[in-house]
């Protein structure tokens, strides 16, 4: 295996490691989670906090064109990625 290869495959290593144990920590800490509101595992996401609609500015996102133009442009990049992808899978 070349050197590079071999010094990509630590790297990728420690930076996972390094993020498994930065995770670790904060759920053990329970760094970020409120008191006040518990929802065990799902205190996580704020979707599960009261009145979650009144944090964000929801006047700011808004859509400029129709809502199926998004599912069309969501659809064809799901086309395309299944073409990249058989694309991809012929070659090996």
């Amino acid at each position: 295996m070349p050197k590079s290869g071999r010094a990509a495959r630590v790297a990728l290593l420690v930076v996972g490691g390094a993020i498994l144990a930065a995770a670790v920590y904060i759920m053990v800490n329970r760094i970020g989670l409120d008191p006040e509101l518990d929802f065990g595992a799902g205190a996580y996401y704020y979707a599960d906090i009261p009145e979650y609609q009144k944090v964000l500015n929801w006047d700011i996102y808004q859509a400029r064109l129709p809502f199926w133009v998004y599912v069309v442009l969501f659809l064809v990049w799901g086309v395309f990625m299944y073409w990249v992808w058989t694309r991809i899978d012929r070659r090996k």
